[in-house]
């Protein structure tokens, strides 16, 4: 008899985890193509969200940072930090729809 190759870390974490899974009555599910596809437009909708966030923070840091180069009014540094909060907001607001519209789709809705 054959014995069996060790598994690596991955594969018993996994085994674990599937093993708490079915001790608390979670079913291992499989996603339809059609789920598949609408996870990954739902990913690709959020990349190209993610990539319009960071252009418009880009370009509002660099025309603060142009007036702060211009002016000496410590409030310009406050306006940057506004800035810089709005841009973090808006990104996992952004993620956050993001997940929630994956956990839709996953539980059987539609996006």
């Amino acid at each position: 008899m054959p014995e069996e190759e060790p598994k690596s870390a991955f594969e018993l974490a996994m085994e674990k985890l599937r093993k708490k899974d079915l001790k608390e009555g979670r079913e291992e599910t499989t996603l339809t193509p059609e789920q598949k596809e609408l996870i990954a437009e739902a990913r690709r909708e959020h990349e190209a969200k993610a990539a319009e966030i960071e252009i418009m923070y880009r370009s509002r840091i660099s025309k603060a940072a142009r007036e702060a180069a211009l002016s000496e009014d410590p409030k310009v540094a406050e306006a940057l930090g506004k800035i810089e909060e709005a841009y973090r907001r808006d990104r996992a607001r952004n993620e956050e729809e993001r997940d929630a519209r994956i956990a839709r789709i996953r539980a059987g809705g539609t996006a």
